[in-house]
C-alpha cells in the first residue's frame, strides 16, 4: 500500500501526523473521537432515521449492514498493518502510536478492546465508511446550514483523525468510500426484495386452517404484545330453537 501511495504521490501520512503531535490536547481529542464517534454517531443516526423517517430507514439500515459485511470480507481477504505499527527499522517512515503515548478513553494494549480488536483491519476503513454513511443519510433531511455543516464535518474530522493518529492510510479511506458504494447498491437490492416479499404476502388471501382465520394484517410488530394475533375460531351459527314438549301452537 505504501508503494502504491508513493506511486500516486499520496504517501504523506507521516508529515500529517507530525503537524499534530505537538498539539497534545487536539491529538487526544482525535483519539477520543476515533474510538467513540465511530459507534455513537452511527447508532444515533440509525435511531434518528427509525423514529423520524421510518420510510427511509430500511434502505439505509440495509446499506449500513452490507457495507459492514463487505468491510469484514476485506479484513479477512487483505490484512493490512496500520502506520502506527511501522517501526523505523522498516525504512517506511517513523510513526507514533498516539493511543499508547498520548492516550484516550481506551487503547489496544489492555482491556476488552485488546481482546476483541483486530489491529490488522485497516483495509478498508470502516471508520470513514460509516462516517460518510452518516453524512449521506442526514444530508437530504437537514434544512439549516449549521446542521448540514455538522453532518459534513463528521466524515472530514474522521478522515483527519484516522490519518493523524496513524490508524489508517489515505487509500484506506478511499477503499472505505468504495465499500460504502458497494454496500449501498447491494443494500438497495436486498431491501427491494424484502419489500416485494412483504407486499406479495399481503396481497394473497388470508390462509385458513381448520376453521381458523389468520389475519396477516395483525401479525406482531415490535412493541406490540402477541395478544394482538387474531386466531379466534369463527363463531358457528346458532342452532334453531326446539319447542318444549307439550307446547303446541293454536290457531
Amino acid at each position: 500500500m505504501i508503494d502504491v501511495e508513493r506511486a500516486l504521490g499520496l504517501y504523506h501520512e507521516e508529515t500529517i501526523q507530525r503537524l499534530f503531535l505537538s498539539l497534545r490536547p487536539l491529538m487526544k481529542a482525535f483519539n477520543v473521537y476515533y474510538g467513540t464517534a465511530h459507534f455513537a454517531v452511527t447508532a444515533g443516526v440509525l435511531m434518528w432515521l427509525f423514529v423520524h423517517h421510518p420510510d427511509r430507514y430500511p434502505r439505509w439500515r440495509w446499506s449500513l449492514a452490507c457495507t459492514t459485511l463487505l468491510g469484514l470480507v476485506g479484513f479477512m481477504a487483505f490484512p493490512l498493518m496500520p502506520p502506527r505499527l511501522i517501526s523505523p527499522a522498516f525504512g517506511m517512515g517513523s510513526y507514533v502510536d498516539t493511543l499508547q503515548t498520548i492516550g484516550g478513553l481506551w487503547n489496544f494494549e489492555d482491556g476488552p478492546i485488546a481482546r476483541l480488536s483486530n489491529q490488522y483491519a485497516a483495509m478498508p476503513s470502516l471508520h470513514f465508511a460509516w462516517s460518510l454513511w452518516c453524512c449521506l443519510a442526514l444530508w437530504p433531511r437537514l434544512r439549516s446550514r449549521w446542521t448540514r455543516g455538522l453532518a459534513l464535518a463528521h466524515p472530514l474530522i474522521t478522515l483527519v483523525a484516522i490519518v493523524a493518529t496513524a490508524n489508517h492510510y489515505w487509500i484506506d479511506a478511499l477503499a472505505g468510500a468504495l465499500t460504502l458504494l458497494g454496500g449501498w447498491l447491494i443494500g438497495g437490492v436486498v431491501c427491494a426484495r424484502a419489500v416485494t416479499k412483504v407486499t406479495r404476502r399481503h396481497t394473497h388471501p388470508a390462509p385458513q386452517v381448520a376453521g381458523v382465520t389468520l389475519d396477516l394484517d395483525h401479525l406482531p410488530r415490535p412493541g406490540v404484545p402477541p395478544a394482538c394475533l387474531d386466531l379466534q375460531p369463527e363463531p358457528e351459527p346458532p342452532e334453531p330453537a326446539v319447542p318444549a314438549a307439550g307446547n303446541t301452537l293454536s290457531a
